[in-house]
């Protein structure tokens, strides 16, 4: 393997804050939306379920040239945020969080789903016959229920977002220490020759990353699981 310079090991760090913040950033979100999809029959349901799930089934590329349309400087959204807020988006690294979140979030919202599916509505209508208000049986019955499927949507939403590319570099490009992350950088060396050690030290990086991701995740989930059952 080769050494890293100071610009690739920006990169881990940068990858590293991107998924973490999109994560917590998109996690009650993806509650929310995954609680309407699994217990509540409206109208638009389709039409949400099937939004949600867009970024799984569309390429990258057109997800980040759709944020750059929205939120770039001069898009409808962006422009907004720049003129009242003073906040730009588009070629940050507040943009990479964004397109790491949007991507990431079919997959959370799909396993925190399957956690609201599989809660025996007989506890809940249980705990509300006793007289507890609706929030109360959200925050002591269902919530600790679904503790670990919330658990394992973070963690498939972080591991994602770790290596989100084509929208990200669609809508916040490789800027060098700004937007460059894990998979940019390895995809910038690519074209650059003689770079093969340096290639080879990200993609270990990125596999020891989502190793210790999920093996942290499964014991995480292992002790929920024992102590809610205890």
């Amino acid at each position: 393997m080769g050494s890293l310079d100071a610009v690739a090991w920006a990169a881990v760090l940068l990858s590293l804050r991107v998924a973490v913040v999109a994560t917590v950033i998109s996690l009650p979100f993806a509650v929310a939306t995954a609680w309407l999809l699994a217990r509540k029959r409206f109208w638009g349901r389709g039409l949400l379920n099937g939004m949600v799930h867009l970024p799984l089934v569309l390429p990258p590329v057109v997800t980040g040239y759709l944020l750059l349309l929205a939120f770039g400087t001069q898009g409808p959204i962006g422009s907004v945020l720049r003129e009242t807020f003073g906040i730009t988006l588009a070629f940050r690294w507040t943009g990479a969080v964004l397109a790491a979140a949007i991507m990431a979030f079919p997959l959370t919202v799909r396993a925190i789903r399957l956690g609201f599916e599989a809660v025996p509505s007989g506890l809940e209508d249980a705990a509300s016959t006793l007289g507890a208000s609706r929030a109360r049986v959200f925050a002591t019955v269902t919530l600790p229920l679904i503790a670990p499927a919330v658990l394992a949507g973070a963690v498939l939403g972080f591991a994602k977002a770790l290596g989100e590319f084509g929208a990200t570099i669609t809508f916040v490009a490789a800027i060098p220490g700004q937007t460059q992350t894990i998979p940019s950088a390895i995809y910038g060396l690519l074209q650059v020759p003689g770079q093969d050690g340096a290639v080879v030290s990200l993609v270990v990086i990125s596999i020891v990353l989502a190793m210790t991701t999920l093996a942290l995740a499964e014991w995480l989930s292992q002790r929920l699981t024992a102590r809610l059952g205890a």
